[in-house]
């Protein structure tokens, strides 16, 4: 299990979807949750980054665990999921104030994400206030992006959350591109 998050976790923090002490993952392990420790560096995981706690419940280490939990708890008891990759990629989150949605120009993203939906555009919304609503898009959808703050993308595995997340920001940087150059994808 620590090899997975330290995979995911470097490849997060190399390519630039997650900042120094940005973003957490998780995985579902029947009743209970393993998160990433608050604060903890994705892209050097150690042991002591992992959190292990209830779904439902909390314990005693519960107050170590990301600042996101409640909405990785939201998620695995509103969908099937068993892995959460929350990042903070750049193009994405840039488009994210612009954008209701992210609908990729590219092949690749057309076929792994068909639409991504933006939450929260009146403003940089509460996470917190924002969990019903990112799990249960997360029923149609593989990723949803937060405005002004990252996405949250859901697998039965966290390699494949982070390929979602990873194809997205490919996607959006496509987009970007598209939109400096002043084309309209089509």
């Amino acid at each position: 299990m620590l090899t997975q998050f330290q995979s995911v976790g470097r490849a997060l923090f190399t390519q630039g979807l997650v900042f120094s002490h940005g973003g957490n993952l998780s995985i579902k392990l029947g009743e209970h949750l393993v998160i990433t420790h608050r604060g903890s560096t994705l892209g050097f995981i150690q042991e002591g980054d992992l959190v292990e706690t209830g779904i439902s419940k909390n314990n005693r280490v519960t107050p170590l665990a990301s600042k996101e939990l409640e909405i990785h708890r939201c998620i695995y008891r509103n969908t099937s999921a068993s892995a959460v990759v929350h990042a903070h990629p750049p193009y994405a989150v840039a488009l994210s104030f612009t954008e209701s949605e992210i609908v990729p120009c590219d092949l690749e993203g057309q076929v792994l994400l068909s639409r991504v939906p933006v939450l929260g555009r009146d403003a940089v919304a509460r996470l917190d206030d924002l969990a019903g609503e990112i799990a249960r898009l997360l029923h149609e959808y593989r990723v949803v992006l937060v405005r002004g703050h990252g996405t949250f993308a859901v697998s039965q595995l966290l390699e494949e959350a982070y390929y979602y997340t990873s194809a997205l920001e490919q996607s959006c940087r496509l987009l970007y591109l598209l939109k400096t150059m002043g084309m309209t994808p089509r």
